[in-house]
């Protein structure tokens, strides 16, 4: 087995730009963030402190479901905000799901910055948006609009758990063959 570190490719410009003027993508927020769970736990194990960020983004989750399909509630005008809602709720979902995945990424030591995050990103973005059409399958099923208010809660806090369950096992495979360096907080 050779020693060499792994050689990462960057990402493109384009694709960086992509990701933070569309998707209003971070990557110092998410360094903050990963910085910040490491301090605060540094005695857990990566795998553990990578279950408190997929907890904190499944609350998350939770709340943008439910207010994503919530204007269907309201009779009359509730189609057209929905519509409204939608969008602005589904870039949400899919910005935090993004998140999550490259917090999880870079907790077990990978490149955020490596082309090779740009398919998982898409594949979040896909997931997303799979989980985010559920209040839609649930108003052509004619089914009484709480229960898709309801629906796009329960959708949003699957994927986020499927999400990060996910990247556990991935960045947990890729980890294994590294000692895990104990984390030392910054002076």
């Amino acid at each position: 087995m050779s020693t060499e570190p792994e050689k990462t490719e960057i990402q493109s410009r384009l694709t960086d730009d992509f990701f933070y003027f569309f998707l209003r993508l971070r990557k110092d927020r998410i360094r903050k963030v990963v910085a910040n769970i490491n301090a605060r736990f540094p005695e857990e194990s990566l795998e553990q402190r990578a279950r408190r960020l997929i907890d904190d983004q499944a609350q998350l989750s939770l709340l943008g479901g439910l207010i994503l399909d919530l204007p269907s509630a309201i009779p009359i005008i509730g189609p057209a905000l929905k519509v409204l809602g939608f969008v602005g709720g589904a870039a949400a979902l899919v910005r935090m799901h993004l998140y999550l995945i490259l917090e999880i990424a870079l907790l077990y030591g990978h490149d955020i910055e490596d082309q090779a995050r740009v398919p998982e990103m898409i594949a979040v973005v896909a997931g997303t948006g799979l989980a985010v059409s559920t209040p839609f399958i649930t108003d052509a099923l004619g089914l009484h609009p709480l229960l898709s208010v309801a629906t796009g809660g329960l959708a949003a806090v699957a994927m986020a758990r499927i999400i990060g369950e996910s990247a556990i096992r991935y960045y947990g495979q890729t980890q294994a063959g590294r000692e895990e360096v104990p984390f030392t907080a910054p002076a």
